[in-house]
């Protein structure tokens, strides 16, 4: 259900963003999640469709990616990728893992029309 609060604020950063840019349209959002963040796609997808509705970002598509677990063992020192079911060094076992990334959440870029015309929209942050 937080989903549902994460659809929210994107949705305001969206259209903010988009605010003086001549944009009429949001066709596309498309995002970065740490595979660690526990969002799914798909319900902000749903969330978005309801929210979105009278807006310039009515029936725009959700795509996500999701970037590798990256980690730095705290006894070996070597960095490596972790899945979220295995949460060890990759090199060595251990579990004294800092943590590099896995946790992001970001606009990457957005497709929007400007006056007509489609563009992508780069780099928009949200944290």
């Amino acid at each position: 259900m937080h989903e549902l609060s994460i659809t929210e604020h994107l949705l305001e950063d969206c259209i903010n963003s988009a605010r003086g840019q001549n944009v009429s349209r949001i066709r596309t959002i498309r995002l970065c999640i740490g595979q660690l963040r526990g969002i799914v796609p798909e319900c902000i997808q749903v969330y978005l469709d309801m929210l979105s509705k009278g807006t310039i970002a009515e029936g725009a598509r959700i795509e996500a990616e999701f970037p590798p677990v990256k980690v730095r063992c705290r006894d070996c020192g070597m960095e490596g990728e972790i899945t979220p079911r295995r949460l060890e060094c990759p090199h060595c076992g251990s579990l004294r893992l800092e943590l590099l990334s896995g946790k992001e959440f970001y606009i990457k870029s957005m497709e929007v029309d400007i006056d007509g015309d489609q563009s992508t929209a780069s780099d928009h942050g949200l944290e």
